[in-house]
């Protein structure tokens, strides 16, 4: 019993492996210079929302959590400076 579900783990590992290493490459086009290109044009736009409206998003986004979370910051602090009431 344990021979037969060794000798199946073997085999199935050694399948695995030859798929692994005998599958062909792809061939993946190299976009650097076209997003360098991008980057580098002067075209007055802050290079952080250069990568289009996803950049856009993720800025606000990041702007909004900060205001929000300084807010709360603030908030905190004059709740700490006021003693709590003792009803």
């Amino acid at each position: 019993m344990l021979r037969s579900l060794w000798l199946s783990s073997e085999a199935l590992q050694q399948v695995a492996r030859r798929t692994i290493y005998s599958s062909a490459r792809r061939q993946v086009d190299n976009k650097v210079p076209l997003k360098q290109k991008a980057f580098q044009e002067d075209n007055g736009m802050p290079v952080h929302l250069k990568g289009g409206s996803v950049d856009a998003l993720l800025y606000r986004t990041t702007m909004a959590l900060t205001i929000l979370g300084a807010g709360y910051v603030v908030y905190e602090l004059v709740k700490a400076a006021y003693p709590q009431k003792k009803d």
